[in-house]
């Protein structure tokens, strides 16, 4: 396999300019294995690197790029691993959001809050977790085991939530109908 090589330094201060290059490192998918950046080759990332890299010169700091294959079979291995493991904790923690997303629709119906506003706000919690799912299969190129599980998991809560919008729906259909009526609603009617 192809990789590219990053290594960079950057003046202590501001701290700001560290945060940066790492968070776009980890964004790329890049893992930081004995004091230097990896990540497989491909063309979007190495235009991805060279942007960072005139970011870091901006910020008065060097770097240098280096593309190339790993010779020692077990250090590959060794690399292979450790962006499987970077991407099963991202996979690992996108699970236990869909697993609050599955906890917070729960109590919605056990309380049977059917309203408008929570089928909004999961909504949003749904596209979320979507986008994240989206994040991370981007920078994900070795498909490490919990990658279907999150898959998985963020299938669920589609089906879930359309299970509780359709409630909500039909809790706002009997509401209308019982208020058409005449008929005196309360919410200890529900």
């Amino acid at each position: 396999m192809k990789w590219l090589f990053f290594s960079y330094s950057l003046p202590a201060e501001p701290s700001k300019a560290r945060v940066y290059i790492w968070r776009q490192l980890r964004k790329l998918g890049a893992v930081n294995y004995q004091s230097v950046w990896v990540i497989p080759h491909s063309v979007e990332r190495l235009h991805e690197l060279r942007k960072l890299i005139e970011d870091i010169e901006k910020y008065q700091g060097a770097s240098l790029l280096i593309t190339g294959h790993i010779l020692l079979k077990g250090q590959e291995e060794d690399i292979t691993k450790a962006f499987i493991d970077s991407r099963n904790e991202e996979y690992q923690e996108l699970i236990h959001k869909c697993e609050e997303f599955f906890t917070e629709i729960e109590e919605e119906i056990s309380r049977q809050n059917f309203i408008f506003a929570e089928v909004e706000e999961n909504e949003e919690e749904l596209e979320k977790l979507k986008q994240w799912l989206q994040k991370v299969g981007k920078r994900d190129v070795i498909k490490p085991p919990l990658r279907k599980t999150a898959i998985d998991k963020v299938k669920i809560c589609e089906k879930i939530f359309e299970d509780f919008a359709r409630r909500v729906y039909e809790h706002c259909q009997i509401k209308s109908k019982a208020t058409k009526s005449g008929e005196i609603y309360t919410e200890t009617e529900k």
